[in-house]
């Protein structure tokens, strides 16, 4: 029997937490599926495939609300629905605004972002999708009164709901079972943005692998290692991580528009094809400083292994520094010496709101001065171009490239004002880049010098309607995969046979696979970890 009673002058009924349920899994089924229904109308046109459409519609609705149901009860009914219509909305805004996936990395790279780098990715529109979408709705849900029954009743409602939802997908299934088996096998990414149930599945995978897995013990690399003298001054290397960087719109690349008016001055050897293991920060940069492939590479794997700085620091020979104007290292730099260059504690160019790349630059004297008689490996993790705030990773006067995208909603944007912005970014990577091989340049009567520059990965820039990265790496354009990446060699390493060797292959197939391997062979790391295979310096 439904009661009705008046708060503040409002009429409100007495339903059960199932009607509440079902009400709420028919508002996210038409309000947070939109980028799910218009794929899978490109796929599956409605005038042919009508039932179909709606089957899985009734499918998706069945499915959310049994997975609802089977985790209801008196004290988790509201705070769950809430939560979830929270989340949602903001889920909702992010797959129809850039075309991207909320799986378990993505979550990762998520919980890992700063929130300078969070602030960059609020708009106006993504403030109404949560307002209208999560918050409006799940006041509603708060101020629901609900009528709770026994615990026997409440239990056969649950009991009945379940198997009448079951019902509904398994005839759903059975009457469409060929359209099904082509959905399965063929149309797997359809299902990525099906929303709630895949971010809830992603959340739990992401808590499984990050979580569950006991106690992190990690394990020692390379404690064999040791550096065969070559009879070479000490090795003073800059590693840069870059931001971001797609091959396709670096001039040294064949892009059109100049793009590294700088660094084609200079003696660099330029790689055509190199491909990042990941499509986001947290995923690629601890893979490319990791002894395992791509192939066999994990989150958990990369946490509980020790990295290549790990390798170089058992040879007490080497002095290691981590500069990051990025989020942070990904764990990669726990165990040497870390410095955070995001704020103005420690950056000294800070100008327009943002602390720059090349302000990782000044004071480094002061730590080769105080390692003189060691080897230097320095890692300086840029911002690069870090997006959507394209317009945000440059200073004035390299926006050559006119008019750009000053807003984070891309989508409200040109695309030719958002590759604007991009490439304006990627003229000022290509100063700090050429401004860092003039500082080595200083130490190369004293010290051998290199500089080794690998993006982390690459980034969509609205083709096909996908912006950003980190889509799974099956499924992303090679534009999210396909990264920048040079050296550059102070005068004694520019007679090496190997690095001449080098630069007859710098056209072959590389990957951040082969960043530990060549890491370990310039300082003349022997260890059982090295594989000379993986080796950019001896490419045959």
């Amino acid at each position: 029997m439904i009661h009705i009673i008046t708060t503040e002058g409002c009429s409100i009924k007495k339903i059960t937490q199932i009607q509440l349920i079902i009400i709420t899994t028919l508002f996210m089924l038409v309000f947070d599926n939109y980028t799910f229904f218009e794929n899978i109308l490109k796929v599956y046109p409605f005038k042919e495939n009508a039932g179909f459409v709606i089957s899985l519609a009734l499918v998706l609705f069945a499915l959310t609300a049994f997975v609802l149901t089977l985790f209801s009860s008196k004290w988790t009914t509201k705070p769950m629905l809430i939560i979830i219509l929270m989340v949602s909305s903001l889920t909702n805004y992010f797959m129809n605004s850039y075309h991207v996936v909320i799986d378990d990395s993505m979550i990762r790279n998520t919980l890992q972002t700063n929130l300078a780098e969070s602030s960059d990715l609020v708009t106006i529109k993504q403030i109404l999708y949560f307002l209208f979408l999560g918050l409006i709705p799940s006041y509603f849900v708060y101020k629901a009164k609900i009528n709770y029954r026994g615990w026997k009743h409440e239990l056969w409602s649950k009991v009945k709901t379940i198997v009448v939802m079951l019902l509904i997908i398994g005839a759903s299934l059975f009457a469409y079972s060929k359209h099904y088996t082509s959905f399965f096998r063929e149309h797997k990414p359809l299902r990525y943005t099906v929303n709630p149930l895949y971010w809830i599945y992603s959340t739990g995978k992401y808590i499984s692998l990050t979580y569950n897995s006991g106690p992190i013990v990690v394990k020692a690399i390379g404690t064999d290692a040791k550096i065969i003298k070559d009879g070479k001054p000490p090795k003073l290397v800059i590693m840069v991580v870059g931001e971001a960087a797609r091959a396709d719109h670096f001039s040294l690349n064949g892009y059109e528009r100049e793009t590294n008016l700088l660094l084609k001055k200079e003696q660099i050897i330029n790689f055509e094809e190199m491909y990042s293991c990941g499509t986001s920060t947290a995923e690629s940069v601890p893979c490319m400083f990791s002894v395992y492939p791509r192939s066999e590479f994990s989150y958990k794997r990369g946490i509980d292994t020790e990295n290549v700085l790990d390798v170089l620091k058992h040879t007490k020979e080497v002095a290691l520094l981590w500069r990051d104007n990025n989020s942070d290292s990904k764990g990669v730099a726990k165990r040497i010496t870390h410095e955070d260059y995001r704020t103005p504690k420690n950056n000294t160019v800070c100008v327009e709101g943002e602390c720059r790349d090349i302000g990782m630059l000044v004071g480094l004297d002061d730590f080769i001065e105080k390692n003189r008689d060691k080897d230097i490996l320095i890692v300086l993790h840029q911002m690069g171009n870090h997006g959507p705030a394209y317009y945000k990773r440059y200073t004035h006067e390299y926006e050559k490239y006119t008019p750009v995208c000053k807003t984070n909603q891309l989508q409200e944007c040109k695309r030719q004002e958002i590759v604007n912005a991009y490439d304006n970014a990627l003229r000022y990577t290509d100063n700090f880049l050429a401004q860092t091989i003039d500082f080595l340049k200083k130490y190369d009567e004293n010290r051998t010098t290199a500089m080794l520059y690998m993006a982390d990965h690459g980034e969509s820039l609205g083709e096909n309607g996908i912006y950003l990265h980190g889509l799974p790496y099956f499924m992303a354009p090679d534009a999210q995969k396909h990264i920048g990446a040079l050296f550059w060699f102070g005068k004694e390493l520019q007679s090496d046979p190997r690095v001449k060797q080098l630069k007859e292959h710098h056209k072959a197939h590389f990957s951040q696979d082969n960043l530990f391997h060549t890491i370990l062979g310039l300082f003349n790391v022997q260890t059982k970890v090295y594989d000379k295979k993986l080796d950019m310096l001896q490419t045959k």
